[in-house]
């Protein structure tokens, strides 16, 4: 599935900046010049075709992606590979000359019913094309729970995972939901996790840093 571009102006980006991204010695204000963001493709199954939307918000002040389709579940109902769903983004991220950026954090919401004893796991990855370093960060839930459920990615600057200076590689983030029914009884009751637009305020919004690359 091939989505339209997003564009932040400069200022926009500064605003989706956490606080990690001003501290001495790491990233700097973004470029004044207007920053595209082409989504090339999103898949995977937790998000397959016609599930995902991607969008920036009115005031260019958000990047989000919506989903409709993304549950992972075990115990009546399910199936044996639903314990597990994943999704992948596949950004390409047109910067000004002499600039480069990092995901420097990233929001994440949905709606869970764990059962006593059952847990569920949010799990990120962050990674250019070709590049080895990756950045994955995971986040555990535990039963019993039955309400909406919110996490956040931060990375501290010098962690910071940087596009290279001058090249032009897409930049990954594959998400994933896992649950495991544990102590609970899957063959009488029903765990799940998603990430989902239910009620369209439940959405992943993703926070970008910049610098400026050496001799820029």
């Amino acid at each position: 599935m091939t989505l339209r571009a997003i564009a932040l102006s400069g200022a926009a980006a500064a605003s989706l900046l956490g606080p990690q991204a001003w501290e001495p010695g790491g990233a700097t204000p973004p470029p004044p010049d207007r920053i595209v963001i082409d989504v090339a493709t999103v898949n995977g199954s937790g998000c397959p075709a016609g599930t995902a939307a991607v969008a920036v918000s009115p005031d260019n002040e958000a990047f989000t992606v919506t989903y409709s389709a993304y549950v992972a579940q075990v115990g009546v109902g399910s199936k044996p590979t639903d314990f597990r769903k994943n999704c992948q983004l596949n950004l390409n991220v047109h910067v000004p000359q002499g600039f480069t950026y990092a995901i420097a954090a990233a929001d994440y919401r949905g709606f869970a019913h764990l059962e006593r004893g059952a847990s569920g796991v949010q799990k990120a990855s962050y990674y250019f094309q070709g590049s080895p370093e990756t950045n994955a960060i995971s986040h555990t839930f535990r039963g019993a729970l039955d309400d909406n459920w919110q996490s956040t990615d931060s990375v501290d600057v010098a962690a910071l995972v940087w596009a290279p200076c001058g090249e032009l590689r897409n930049f990954n983030i594959n998400t994933e939901l896992r649950v495991s029914a544990g102590s609970s009884d899957p063959s009488r009751t029903t765990s799940f996790m998603a990430m989902d637009s239910t009620d369209g305020s439940i959405r992943t919004t993703y926070h970008m840093a910049w610098k400026e690359c050496p001799g820029a």
